[in-house]
């Protein structure tokens, strides 16, 4: 079983935005690759209320260090901690559903 990064722009976005896109995402991936896949929680919800932005791509890239594929979910290109996470992934030989 494959382990599956999501990478999506959540700036401005409600918890049930995002995990409809994860839902989708997670589909789609099963779909492409042709079997379940065990997803990596990086949506942090109990993140410590004093979180910058940078906690949460060190968390981010140190989850996707772990993917076997990582799926960039629409708007990736326009946030930019899923275009650092896009870079790590082309750069460290990641798979990748864009």
């Amino acid at each position: 079983m494959k382990r599956l990064f999501i990478s999506q722009p959540m700036r401005f976005k409600t918890d049930e935005q995002i995990h409809s896109v994860r839902e989708k995402a997670i589909a789609y991936a099963e779909s492409m690759i042709g079997e379940p896949v065990e997803v990596i929680d990086s949506y942090f919800e109990n993140a410590p209320h004093d979180a910058r932005p940078l906690w949460f791509l060190g968390k981010s890239i140190e989850l996707l260090s772990t993917a076997d594929v990582v799926f960039f979910a629409e708007g990736w290109e326009n946030a930019r901690g899923c275009v650092i996470e896009h870079h790590c992934a082309v750069e460290y030989g990641i798979d990748r559903i864009e």
